[in-house]
């Protein structure tokens, strides 16, 4: 059977223009008694007993493989010949996302690894790579099953359980190659100040260079260049704009209107570019306003979001294509969704290109681990720092969540040690991304220190929402047993978001093991009729917004509002009329 590799451009958000694609059939094996390296595998000369379609993980169809079993390290080999293009100057190797911890060889020699299952990396092998010849290019990933390190939704025991699913282990997001001159952009931080109509950024370098060049351009056109000179590795630089017009702020960005700015940005030596990236930026701002209220450029937004786990019937964790991932955001759209909250997973960056450019709001959350001690402090703080700086750049992402459910932080209701632990992401995150709001332990058990007071909560009906989320007993308050504000701690008058509610499953989807909250709906209108009661609860507490769970069917847990292979399983417009019901 043959399986279609991923063949996009991987980075659409920060993309240069000499790039090569390496998804494809790889060598691939097993290392159960991690004699890897003793045998040379490392070196690319021993035998690779098996073949696999990068990006897709061994435990999936997609992969070609689609074995269940528990494979701690995997090695994967190719062979490739740069293209014309990459033959001169230097090459970066890239990886979107390896699960967990990488380490890469080419052509014998060491490159670099990394760790963290769910960020991308990438390697200069421009010492290494051939131009004339042909290349072998090694990974190994080893994936432990070890509940200190994050795992999001993958279970670490050999059958799903619950809400847990079978792991994603190894290259699971693509590979690729990008060639770029004497020196390179490494990353840059952009911050757009809708206040003041100014555009920040610092921008990281690396190589002999004397300037850096942006070009700004609105709807087509450009409305702003500058050239700074560099500073050293790192260079910041503020760009003031004129608004697009002066009656109306058409240039924001906002779910109904989501205006991006184009920039280029082309690293001089003298007068030559010898590097381009090409990227964009947004005039958007998120804040709470003091009075239990969000808003999102100094305008009440009221959050309509649906939980979105991100997986597929036959390739997991990888989406099939950049194309899906659009189809769901524009489906999530027509039932009146205006973002989503990506649960336990750092998406595809195509999910939140799209979520940029369609206009859709997205809250980022760090995957969890499931034992709490000083190798999962350690781990969750380094790779959660590392997702915010991943997903800085995009206008979509307003809100981080580090923490779910006293997820890894089991006892923080009674343990201090736990709950500054939550409180130290929290500051954590302010130290780094000012621009957006933070829900420190989503759900239940919330620490003083969040900028919104979360509750999960999946009763059956609606009715007695309102009195049971009076804004005065939130304190005391336990929803589905559990506290909402841990011991030691206090409601500080935030905004209040049902960021998890409904759940419903239809009775001809809820068999042989699978699953829905509070017993299944026996029909389609017996299903809208639960969620009907459901939202009218919801809008007449007050809240800041909502989280429907969930928007598809993932493996046992059939409560979405599409199927498992993301196909409607009701009327969109149906549920959009639930979504903005009349008088609210």
């Amino acid at each position: 059977m043959n399986f279609t590799p991923r063949t996009e451009y991987p980075r659409p958000h920060f993309k240069r223009g000499r790039y090569q694609i390496l998804n494809g059939e790889w060598e691939f094996a097993y290392d159960d008694a991690e004699t890897g390296v003793a045998r040379g595998l490392d070196a690319g000369a021993a035998a690779f007993d098996r073949k696999i379609t990068v990006p897709f993980a061994y435990q999936t169809l997609s992969s070609g493989i689609n074995e269940r079993d528990f494979h701690e390290v995997l090695w994967y080999k190719r062979e490739f010949a740069l293209d014309e293009g990459l033959r001169e100057g230097g090459v970066l190797l890239c990886f979107n996302a390896v699960d967990y911890q990488a380490d890469v060889w080419v052509n014998g020699r060491y490159a670099g690894g990394h760790t963290g299952g769910y960020t991308a990396f990438e390697l200069d092998i421009t010492d290494l790579a051939r131009r004339g010849e042909g290349n072998t290019l090694v990974v190994r990933a080893t994936d432990r099953c070890d509940v200190t390190q994050p795992r999001g939704k993958q279970y670490w025991k050999p059958a799903p359980d619950r809400c847990w699913y079978h792991g994603t282990s190894g290259i699971w997001q693509s590979v690729w190659l990008e060639g770029f001159g004497s020196a390179r952009i490494a990353g840059a931080l952009q911050t757009a100040d809708v206040d003041k109509n100014v555009f920040y950024t610092e921008v990281e370098t690396r190589g002999r260079a004397d300037a850096l060049r942006m070009t700004v351009s609105y709807e087509g056109k450009a409305v702003k260049r500058q050239t700074v000179s560099l500073d050293g590795r790192f260079t910041k630089a503020a760009v003031e704009l004129y608004e697009q017009d002066c009656v109306d702020e058409i240039h924001l960005w906002s779910p109904e209107a989501p205006n991006l700015y184009y920039l280029t940005y082309e690293l001089l030596d003298g007068d030559k570019a010898v590097d381009q990236i090409e990227t964009y930026f947004a005039f958007r701002k998120i804040h709470a306003d003091g009075s239990g209220r969000i808003c999102l450029n100094n305008k009440i937004l009221y959050q309509r979001l649906v939980l979105d786990q991100g997986y597929w019937e036959d390739s997991d964790l990888t989406p099939p294509s950049a194309a899906a991932l659009k189809e769901d955001i524009l489906l999530a759209k027509s039932m009146g969704f205006n973002g989503a909250r990506k649960h336990q997973k750092v998406e595809d960056p195509y999910f939140y290109y799209y979520a940029d450019t369609l206009g859709f709001l997205v809250w980022g959350e760090m995957p969890s681990a499931y034992h709490y001690n000083m190798a999962e402090a350690r781990g969750i703080t380094e790779q959660y720092l590392e997702l915010v700086k991943q997903l800085y750049n995009h206008p979509s992402v307003i809100v981080w969540a580090p923490l779910n459910e006293s997820w890894g932080t089991r006892k923080i209701l009674t343990d201090c040690m736990q709950r500054d632990f939550a409180r130290s992401l929290y500051y954590a995150t302010k130290a780094v991304d000012k621009t957006r709001l933070v829900s420190t332990n989503d759900g239940w058990e919330n620490v003083t220190e969040t900028d919104i007071t979360s509750i999960h909560d999946y009763a059956d009906r609606g009715e007695g929402f309102k009195s049971k989320y009076a804004p005065d007993g939130i304190g005391d308050l336990y929803a589905m047993q559990r506290k909402q504000i841990a011991h030691g701690e206090r409601y500080a008058g935030q905004p209040v978001i049902l960021t998890e509610y409904g759940g419903i499953a239809l009775d001809a989807d809820a068999k042989n093991g699978a699953w829905g909250y509070n017993g299944a709906a026996k029909s389609a209108q017996e299903f809208l009729d639960r969620l009907a009661s459901l939202n009218k609860g919801v809008y007449e507490c007050g809240f800041a917004g909502f989280c429907y769970t969930q928007l598809t069917d993932v493996k046992q847990e059939v409560n979405g509002l599409l199927d498992k292979y993301h196909k409607p399983k009701f009327d969109p417009e149906a549920i959009r009329r639930l979504n903005l019901p009349a008088g609210f």
